[in-house]
């Protein structure tokens, strides 16, 4: 079949593209992938082929940003460990162990605003929130006064006034370790890191320190490096950290949308029309 086969949609980064196969696929005119990362993807390899590609930004923003705020509210108020007293058979606990953190009137630092951080940034807003940014490129104004955004050009003024600090950006080169030691080191010693972006975005070395000697109060984590952590992992040890198995998309919902978004790409690129939702080789 592989004379026949036209375009491929990935699901879960399934199957690897690699030379082999863009070799073995002649007629290959596109590959739809299913969410917005392409870290996966060796991009210049697959435009040497002449193969386009796209991706779903639009279907799984949404959801994403629905698990970047889900795990700032579980971390804050310790969900997971108070679910646990609240079913132990003692059901015996001194209420300073349960305290949380206010979100009302506290800092978020997002840092990346694309479309999931400016959805994040507007959940933010409705819990009354103060919303600090920063991003390659600065939002419109009007964007900025919609959601109550201040942008900060450097990174390090917001990782300094930030309560909650939420990553939201692609892995690149660029990003790779962008929250290292120093940038903990500048973060609030009771400050808590979300990171719904990929897990080499974050040194997990660093960030397993700042948590056990206090340079950083908590963390909540999506993503890690790799998934799933080794067993033995030193993350899945501290009481402070939350980590969930990659499920900013899966919802019913999401699932469905990222393919329809998929087919639309396909259908375009069969077509010789303009795909939606391309990407460019950098």
């Amino acid at each position: 079949l592989s004379q026949k086969v036209q375009a491929i949609y990935l699901w879960w980064h399934k199957p690897v593209i690699d030379q082999e196969l863009l070799q073995s696929l002649p007629n290959l005119k596109v590959i739809a992938n299913s969410g917005v990362g392409m870290d996966h993807l060796d991009v210049k390899l697959i435009a040497s082929f002449g193969v386009k590609m796209a991706n779903a930004p639009h279907a799984v923003s949404s959801s994403t940003a629905d698990a970047g705020m889900a795990l700032l509210l579980a971390s804050t108020r310790r969900l997971v460990e108070v679910h646990h007293i609240a079913i132990s058979p003692s059901v015996d606990y001194n209420e300073a162990d349960i305290l949380g953190v206010k979100v009302t009137g506290a800092t978020l630092g997002i840092i990346g605003m694309g479309r999931i951080g400016y959805k994040i940034a507007l959940r933010a807003k409705a819990f009354e929130m103060n919303i600090l940014y920063h991003n390659r490129t600065r939002r419109k104004v009007q964007e900025e006064q919609a959601v109550g955004a201040t942008y900060c050009e450097k990174i390090d003024s917001l990782l300094q006034q930030a309560d909650f600090v939420m990553v939201v950006v692609s892995l690149t080169p660029q990003t790779r370790n962008l929250i290292g030691k120093r940038e903990l080191e500048l973060m609030k010693p009771t400050a808590i890191l979300i990171n719904i972006s990929r897990g080499a975005v974050v040194d997990q070395e660093a960030l397993v320190t700042a948590l056990q000697t206090g340079v950083l109060g908590a963390a909540a984590l999506d993503v890690t490096y790799p998934e799933p952590l080794p067993r033995d992992h030193p993350l899945l040890k501290l009481k402070n950290v939350l980590i969930t198995p990659h499920l900013g998309i899966k919802t019913d919902k999401a699932t469905y949308m990222i393919t329809e978004e998929a087919v639309e790409n396909i259908l375009a690129a069969l077509n010789g029309l303009p795909i939606p939702s391309e990407v460019l080789p950098s």
